[in-house]
């Protein structure tokens, strides 16, 4: 029977899936106080393994930026659970199968400021009409025309406006992006 060290017993409990498990709900419980809320709501923790913690962020740029600070995410929590985690990796890989949030409402194109219908003249497009690609302009520049007739106008450029852009900024959407 071999003697080890006590520097050897701590380490090999402290590697144990038990003890990391202990770490990594501590982590869970400062996380936000470490990182702070903003960059809380975009990230989520997900393990610690091999005295690596692995984190899910919303966006590759989140990923990105907090990369590049990980070290002071590190020294905070080293000091706040009292361990030696070596490293911090972000990655967007989990970050959907870990919510636990509910996901956002999506969409319709019909609710975008910008909609218009598709069909207002009850035509359709014929594929046999657009022989070239002149003549798929024209087809497309007099159903532009047509479908745009009806609608009014913007108040600073005089163009047509779907009337959700006007009622959203009171102008087309090219005037509100030159405010």
């Amino acid at each position: 029977m071999s003697f080890k060290s006590i520097d050897q017993v701590l380490g090999n409990i402290q590697r144990s899936p038990q003890w990391q498990e202990q770490v990594f709900l501590r982590l869970l419980k400062c996380w936000v106080e470490v990182v702070g809320t903003p960059i809380a709501a975009q990230t989520r923790p997900l393990s610690i393994q091999r005295d690596v913690v692995w984190v899910a962020t919303s966006s590759a740029a989140w990923a990105q930026n907090l990369t590049f600070g990980r070290k002071t995410i590190l020294v905070k929590l080293n000091d706040k659970l009292s361990t030696s985690l070596v490293d911090i990796r972000f990655s967007t890989a989990e970050w959907k199968s870990s919510s636990t949030t509910a996901t956002e409402p999506t969409v319709s194109a019909s609710e975008h400021p910008s909609y218009v219908a598709d069909d207002l003249t009850g035509e359709r497009l014929v594929k046999s009409n657009i022989d070239n690609a002149l003549g798929g302009f024209e087809n497309w520049a007099k159903k532009m025309q047509e479908r745009s007739h009806h609608l009014p106008l913007c108040p600073q450029c005089q163009c047509p406006t779907p009337p959700g852009e006007l009622k959203r900024w009171d102008v087309c959407s090219l005037c509100c992006s030159k405010l």
